[in-house]
């Protein structure tokens, strides 16, 4: 399928979708391609500008600002224990500190053996800044 921008003699401008570029043309020539707005068979594509997708709606850089947005508010939310994430978790739940929020490193077995023993956690959709270049 194929979309032109087309316009009749008279000036008014259309919209309108074609199996090919093909059977346009053969559309055209047998006058089965009119105006909307007045009938006029006397059809001629008109100037069209392609689709490009501006910087500031690609979804690209939609989900970048995001997650750069996610990292500032854990950042400036939440304490981090680096390497010490682990202990720091079962401390929190075990009440042997106040609980606060934190983030910070875990393998993925220490993370399925604290979810195992009820301690919620949840990965980041980012590193941490110290392990990027």
């Amino acid at each position: 399928m194929i979309r032109y921008a087309l316009k009749c003699s008279r000036g008014h401008a259309f919209e309108s979708w074609f199996q090919s570029a093909a059977a346009f043309d053969a559309l055209k020539a047998a006058r089965h391609v009119s105006c909307p707005d007045c009938g006029d068979a006397s059809i001629d594509k008109a100037l069209m500008a392609p689709a490009v997708k501006h910087a500031l709606t690609d979804p690209a850089m939609d989900r970048e600002k995001a997650l750069a947005e996610l990292r500032r508010q854990v950042e400036a939310n939440s304490d981090d224990v680096g390497m010490n994430f682990v202990t720091e978790a079962r401390r929190m739940h075990e009440g042997d500190v106040p609980a606060r929020a934190i983030h910070g490193i875990a393998r993925l077995d220490e993370a399925r053996q604290l979810l195992k023993d009820g301690i919620p956690v949840a990965p980041l959709p980012f590193m941490p800044r110290r392990n990027t270049n």
